[in-house]
């Protein structure tokens, strides 16, 4: 009698089969409702936050500079959100009995921080740098919209390959002068293309579809 082609344990493979193709599917489905969740592309995206913490008053009616919170936007790549310490700078005077700073008082009481849910959260395999965008002269409002109006945080644009594509072919109409960067309103003096052009000379930028320019 002949040797056997396979050895036993292959036998294995076809009781296996059906349990694998329904593993499969199933992480088929949910690879495509993480990825198009509204967590990660959907323009609308508001979650819900531990504070009602109004943009609209603070960075809108106040004035309140992007960077007196998120102090890292002009140094590193990931814009930090302000610890309670800076919150209570203002708070623990300014409606300091606020119901609806209770969260906040008791984060600050206790030590536990608050639970922040990101707006614009990019897949994993998205690498953003803010200080370079920021250096550069993107402004806030070309990525976040015009935060200072609104009172819920909310995904304005789709963070899609193509919508950072089209800024990157052409980036001059949206650049604009370091010191304006965080400013909401601000209109260009003068072309705002040929002030883009004069920026990109400055920083040295150079226009690409070559994705291998980036990704190496």
């Amino acid at each position: 009698m002949s040797e056997p082609i396979f050895p036993s344990w292959t036998n294995r493979i076809r009781d296996l089969a059906g349990f694998l193709a329904a593993g499969a599917g199933l992480y088929m489905v949910v690879v495509v409702w993480v990825g198009f969740s509204p967590k990660t592309i959907a323009v609308g995206y508001a979650p819900q936050q531990p504070v009602l913490y109004s943009h609209a008053l603070h960075a809108g009616k106040l004035g309140i500079d992007c960077r007196y919170c998120h102090t890292t936007v002009e140094e590193a790549a990931f814009a930090a959100i302000p610890p309670i310490a800076t919150c209570m700078n203002c708070h623990q005077n300014i409606r300091a009995g606020s119901p609806r700073l209770e969260a906040l008082r008791d984060a600050h009481d206790t030590g536990r921080p608050l639970e922040w849910v990101k707006v614009h959260d990019l897949p994993d395999y998205v690498y953003f740098d803010h200080s370079v965008h920021v250096g550069a002269g993107v402004g806030c409002v070309e990525c976040h919209g015009r935060i200072d109006q609104m009172e819920v945080v909310v995904q304005e644009a789709e963070l899609s390959m193509s919508w950072c594509l089209d800024c990157h072919r052409d980036p001059a109409p949206r650049l604009r002068p370091p010191d304006q960067v965080t400013r909401m309103g601000w209109v260009a003096d003068g072309d705002r293309r040929e002030l883009g052009e004069r920026l990109m000379k400055e920083h040295d930028i150079q226009t690409s579809t070559d994705c291998s320019t980036c990704h190496r």
